[in-house]
């Protein structure tokens, strides 16, 4: 059977070349082959390599989408990462001056605004006269009150808005009165004021008393925010 199995195997190579030979041109044949293959490889590696740098070259630039504050900020954190803790601590110091200055800058501003009302109040002192006179009038309709006493409250009261201190109050509300918060509680004043004639007028103890604490404590706060508390007495 070997015999037979080798006497066929010899009959497939020409009489010129003996099996070694033919063994040999396979082994070259096969060489050639593989060497083909990877050479295709490569090439073809190459056009892939070629065709994405020039699709990366052709891309358009991407939108910078950082703000200027963005920036400042990679810009320092870069500064910090670099140079480590010392440049961190003298970032640090230059945000803190920075601060400082916000904040002195707001300390003048408040300054200022404090020495012109300061300026204000000390040309207006027919208003603080008025304002005086409410002083007085809300600590005797609060005695008559706290003693049940509304005809003496009325009496102090004058029976309306439209007396002449009452008047006279807001004349000097609308001078000194200049924020919003100032003027918010001249409205509650007058507002709890009129609660508390009507209240006096129906002989309403309970609501009196309510309607005075409100009118008091709004003319306290107005003149906390004005800068006069110090200066009227009785306060």
């Amino acid at each position: 059977m070997a015999t037979a199995f080798l006497s066929t195997a010899n009959s497939f190579f020409p009489s010129s070349i003996s099996p070694s030979t033919s063994s040999s041109c396979s082994s070259s044949s096969s060489s050639s082959s593989s060497l083909g293959t990877a050479l295709v490889y490569l090439n073809n590696q190459n056009v892939q390599r070629r065709t994405l740098c020039k699709a990366f070259n052709e891309s358009p630039p991407p939108t910078p989408a950082l703000t200027k504050r963005g920036f400042s900020l990679c810009f320092i954190t870069s500064l910090v990462l670099a140079a480590g803790n010392g440049c961190s601590n003298a970032i640090a110091a230059i945000l803190e001056a920075d601060d400082d200055e916000e904040l002195l800058e707001k300390v003048k501003k408040d300054r200022k605004k404090r020495l012109e009302r300061q300026g204000v109040i000390s040309s207006s002192g027919q208003e603080k006269g008025y304002l005086q006179d409410v002083v007085y009038k809300l600590s005797e309709i609060g005695l008559a009150i706290d003693n049940n006493d509304l005809s003496t409250a009325s009496s102090v009261l004058g029976g309306s808005t439209d007396t002449e201190w009452v008047k006279n109050a807001n004349v000097a509300f609308n001078k000194l009165s200049s924020s919003p918060e100032e003027k918010t509680q001249v409205e509650k004043f007058n507002s709890s004021l009129a609660s508390l004639i009507s209240s006096v007028t129906k002989n309403d103890v309970e609501s009196s008393k309510v309607a005075f604490v409100t009118s008091a404590t709004a003319f306290e706060k107005w003149t906390t925010l004005t800068g006069l508390v110090g200066q009227l007495k009785g306060l």
